[in-house]
């Protein structure tokens, strides 16, 4: 990415040392968030894993989006620990930088991806009953995992070479907890113009083209829903639509206000929180909304505690 010829600069990470009053109730508190995001997580892959009940596609899809949610958070909250356990911005190298964001930017389109690939999952065994078995094959589940994890890997070597080439003062202040995209970008000291243009663009396009798509299949499936007859098929349709949706809208939500809003409405206090938001809180709220609003999950839940505990 650099050249060899030239002295690669080291980033301070600002993180939270501006807010020094802050610092300890948030350790504590992302430390938390952490363990049970660990826990959460860990237990819908051995679930979707073990249970023989929870083996359709919408849970395979399920187990990885999971496994995505365990690497994103380890990627970030280790090192948003270490920091905010000292009062003053901290060192991070250009390669260790680097590093952070290519697995940042490889799991967040993932996560994009599988999103998309669970409601068109959702679209199918609603709207296409009859041929879901070949839609949502094995081989075509395989694929689109397969997929996503390669536009991750994609995006993330284009964004990161284009980002990592560029000029950067000796010792640059990221304002931010993370080498995110945005921040870092600015820091360069020529050609950030149209490498943030470019930047931009793709962010849009796997912000606003996967959700379009998610969109567009939950429009089919609420139009399938409103023509059922029953009532409790519909309830039945939505409840279990109703998880993949939620979590949907959260992710999709704080990421479109961080990245796709202006940069004069953004400030450096309000990216933080919502960085904070999506990188930390949400891959905690999750494995939460899928285990409490998904009855198959809860009844897997149920019937692992009790094979593991005796009966009295």
């Amino acid at each position: 990415m650099a050249k060899e010829n030239q002295t690669l600069p080291e980033f301070l990470l600002l993180g939270f040392s501006d807010l020094r009053a802050l610092q300890g109730p948030l350790f504590w508190g992302v430390l938390l968030v952490y363990l049970v995001t660990l826990l959460g997580n860990s237990l819908i892959i051995l679930l979707t894993q073990a249970s023989p009940t929870l083996h359709a596609p919408m849970y395979f899809f399920l187990r990885h989006l999971s496994l995505v949610e365990l690497l994103y958070t380890t990627d970030i909250v280790p090192r948003t620990l270490a920091d905010l356990a000292f009062p003053h911005p901290r060192a991070i190298s250009f390669w260790s930088c680097a590093a952070q964001m290519y697995v940042f930017i490889v799991l967040g389109i993932s996560e994009c991806c599988l999103l998309t690939a669970m409601a068109y999952d959702r679209y199918a065994a609603i709207c296409q009953p009859l041929h879901y078995s070949t839609l949502m094959s094995w081989r075509a589940c395989m694929a689109m995992v397969g997929i996503s994890w390669l536009m991750g890997i994609i995006t993330a070597t284009t964004h990161s070479s284009l980002i990592f080439t560029l000029p950067f003062p000796s010792r640059p202040v990221i304002p931010h907890f993370l080498c995110d995209i945005l921040p870092v970008l600015r820091l360069a000291s020529a050609g950030k113009h149209r490498s943030e243009v470019s930047v931009m663009m793709a962010t849009v396009v796997f912000i606003m083209v996967p959700f379009s798509l998610i969109v567009t299949s939950y429009a089919h499936i609420l139009s399938a829903i409103l023509a059922m007859a029953s009532t409790l098929s519909r309830r039945k349709v939505f409840s279990t639509c109703s998880s993949h949706l939620l979590v949907v809208f959260l992710f999709f939500g704080t990421a479109s206000i961080t990245y796709i809003r202006p940069r004069a409405g953004s400030s450096v206090t309000m990216n933080r929180i919502l960085s904070l938001f999506y990188t930390v809180i949400t891959p905690m709220l999750n494995p939460i909304i899928y285990t409490l609003r998904n009855k198959e999950v809860t009844r897997a839940l149920w019937h692992v505690v009790k094979r593991q505990v005796p009966s009295p």
